[in-house]
């Protein structure tokens, strides 16, 4: 059993910034990767950036060089700081964590999301 919860979200202006939080409470489960998707009305989620276990990190085209994910020393909460924040960042974001069950399968689990939005 895996909680995900999500924080940080809210309203700011063009060129600001925002840091989202993500815990992942888990038992029996072993995390392989964590990260950030985002969903605008009408369209399914996209991968915003994620991490591995191992450090590595990816970031969809849009966002690289304004958003930097980052992970706690525990590796089970990751970051999102966004800089230079758009109006079309605008967005309800959702934590995924990515790991293995006790079984050995494969699952994933996702927070409620938190909403962004990027306005004058």
């Amino acid at each position: 059993q895996v909680n995900v919860v999500e924080s940080g979200g809210g309203l700011v202006q063009p060129g600001g910034s925002l840091r989202l939080s993500c815990e992942a409470f888990a038992s029996a489960f072993s995390i392989v990767a964590m990260g950030w998707y985002r969903q605008f009305p009408g369209y399914t989620r996209e991968l915003v950036a994620r991490i591995h276990q191992s450090g590595t990190r990816s970031y969809d085209g849009s966002v690289a060089g304004r958003f930097t994910i980052s992970r706690g020393d525990a590796k089970n909460t990751i970051y999102l700081d966004m800089t230079n924040l758009k109006p079309e960042d605008t967005a309800v974001y959702y934590c995924n964590v990515d790991g293995v069950g006790a079984t050995g399968e494969r699952l994933e689990y996702w927070g409620l999301g938190t909403q962004v939005t990027v306005s004058s």
